[in-house]
């Protein structure tokens, strides 16, 4: 890659020492993709397959490693980071996971390893600069936060009178509004990862009901009001539950997926834009669904009579702006159902 026209002097300096010249030269085009540092801990070079993988473009040149990771790189991750690679007692090496997102890629989860390059003669006792090698393994650690939380699913649903096809189905609605809200200026936390992940993480929206009763749960009469109490509960159980996934989207689904737009909702009242896009999302999915859906104690409503339902019945209810999308693309839902319905 060559070098563009923005770097140091220095830099320029530093990547024609022997060192350095034997890393660009060995991983110009390996598969592995590699960033080289210099001695300020700046990206001074980057191989192909970066840039493939990451979408970099010359920007990144002259950017602290520590920067372009800011967002897994906590103040006492960085703390670690230097006082190892400047420490000859670390061998001025160190290793960790980091994580990088784009608005328009899936976030990267990689290994990071960070080595000295000696340039020589001159400096046989200290780097001159540094290589990081990564090794993704985001589809590795994604799937095994699936599995993990998928089986807690599998529980929950086991406990419940909810079929596994609703749990699908609300995925499927979800990622749909997602996707026709991506671009859209009024939602600029909906990027490509948002999209793939409220497609799996909505259904862990009622994954808190592992903690309610059973015979309230299923029970097919009217619940009294203290009953009702303890259902509305399994929101913040299921936060509880999920405050150990990494990603805070699906604690939010749980706790905030009962709230409604005009503050008529549970567990805390939140009103319009207090509530997560996510939850905001889910919700109007969420009823869809249970208006469709057959139960113990209510007939299923055909497509058009729920829809109706939604817009006039539960005006108010759900965030307008999302609704209209709804509304525009009611014909999906529709065909999500009939796909997926249940046997």
């Amino acid at each position: 890659m060559e070098i563009v026209h923005n770097i140091k002097k220095s830099d320029t300096w530093t990547l024609q020492q022997v060192g350095i010249r034997i890393w660009t030269k060995s991983f110009a085009t390996s598969p592995i993709p590699v960033l080289l540092l210099n001695r300020s801990l700046k990206i001074i070079w980057y191989n192909q397959k970066f840039s493939t993988m990451f979408g970099e473009n010359e920007g990144l040149l002259g950017t602290p490693i520590e920067q372009y990771y800011f967002s897994s790189l906590d103040k006492d991750r960085i703390t670690e980071l230097r006082s190892n690679i400047f420490s000859s007692h670390y061998g001025f090496t160190w290793t960790g996971r980091v994580e990088k997102k784009g608005v328009k890629q899936l976030s990267v989860i990689t290994n990071l390893l960070v080595l000295p390059i000696f340039g020589g003669v001159e400096s046989v006792n200290e780097p001159t600069a540094y290589a990081c090698i990564l090794d993704n393994i985001s589809d590795e650690y994604k799937q095994m936060l699936k599995g993990t939380f998928l089986s807690l699913l599998e529980a929950s649903r086991l406990k419940d009178n909810d079929t596994g096809n609703h749990i699908e189905r609300v995925n499927r609605y979800a990622r749909c509004l997602a996707e026709k809200l991506y671009g859209d200026e009024r939602f600029p936390v909906v990027d490509m990862e948002f999209i793939e992940d409220i497609g799996f993480l909505a259904a862990l929206h009622d994954v808190g009901k592992i903690g309610t009763p059973d015979d309230i749960l299923n029970k097919k009469q009217n619940l009294e009001e203290w009953e009702w109490n303890i259902m509305k509960e399994h929101t913040i159980n299921g936060a509880y539950i999920l405050s150990t996934y990494p990603n805070p989207m699906a604690k939010e689904i749980a706790l905030y997926h009962h709230e409604k737009w005009d503050g008529s909702g549970y567990p805390f009242g939140l009103k319009e834009v207090m509530i997560p896009v996510s939850a905001r999302i889910v919700t109007i999915g969420d009823v869809y669904d249970a208006l469709r859906m057959q139960r113990s104690y209510k007939q299923p409503m055909e497509h058009a009579n729920t829809v109706q339902i939604m817009e006039n019945e539960m005006q108010g209810k759900f965030d307008p702006v999302i609704m209209d999308f709804f509304q525009s693309n009611a014909q999906e839902f529709k065909q999500i159902f009939d796909t997926l319905k249940d046997k």
